[in-house]
């Protein structure tokens, strides 16, 4: 009876690793989904699977690492510790440099806190893991609307008029305007379209900036009638 009690305990020890291990990672998963949910519907670069799985891949890594360095005698961080310089990489290629400025950076610095609440679950660090998924949401949610509120995300919008006038007299009008508003066109283009000019532009700004050109354009005889479409919200962060 003794014997047969002996040989069911490596059982037992594996079926609790097992389980342990298990929810670690799902809780991992579900974390890194949550945080991954909200840049998806912000259509952000990094999305759902991308932080679902980056949170996941790192508890995996600091599971890994425990478990490995635990039956060979080893250092239980150098797997871990290899988690921040990779995401360093994933991160900076979230990371976009164009002419309207630099784009990403939130979402980078949101993958580098989504790999540490891997890192958390796949330590066991439960309640620390699920704090800062909570924290993150706040601020990514919160803290992004009184941003909004507060007049401090700038916006990317593309305008359009169609005019009759020369294309010499439609850039000298709209340069007016744009230095009247202390505002910066991004872009600018004049195309033929049925006889007619077509001045295609872009202004990066605040909210209160674009309303300020628009109520200056709609003073202006050649750009009254222009017409506006959205473009994004530019991260700062």
């Amino acid at each position: 009876m003794k014997h047969s009690f002996l040989m069911l305990l490596p059982h037992v020890s594996l079926a609790a690793l097992l389980s342990k291990t298990l929810l670690r990672l799902v809780l991992a998963a579900f974390l890194g989904g949550v945080v991954g949910l909200e840049r998806e519907l912000k259509r952000r670069p990094a999305g759902l699977r991308t932080n679902m799985f980056i949170c996941f891949g790192a508890a995996m890594f600091t599971i890994l690492s425990e478990e490995l360095a635990g039956e060979f005698a080893g250092d239980h961080t150098r797997i871990a510790a290899q988690i921040i310089p990779g995401i360093g990489f994933i991160g900076a290629g979230s990371i976009l440099h164009s002419k309207n400025g630099v784009s990403g950076l939130t979402t980078a610095a949101t993958l580098f806190v989504v790999a540490s609440i891997g890192m958390a679950c796949g330590g066991g660090l439960y309640l620390p893991a699920i704090f800062a998924t909570l924290l993150i949401l706040l601020a990514l949610l919160v803290l992004g609307s009184m941003e909004r509120w507060l007049n401090l995300k700038p916006l990317l919008i593309n305008y359009t008029v169609v005019s009759e006038n020369s294309s010499e007299n439609l850039v000298a009008e709209l340069n007016s305007c744009v230095e009247d508003c202390e505002v910066t066109v991004q872009g600018m283009r004049v195309v033929q379209m049925n006889g007619k000019k077509k001045l295609i532009f872009s202004i990066d700004g605040t909210r209160h900036e674009q309303k300020q050109l628009a109520a200056r354009l709609r003073q202006s005889q050649d750009l009254s009638t222009f017409q506006t479409e959205r473009g994004f919200e530019r991260e700062r962060e």
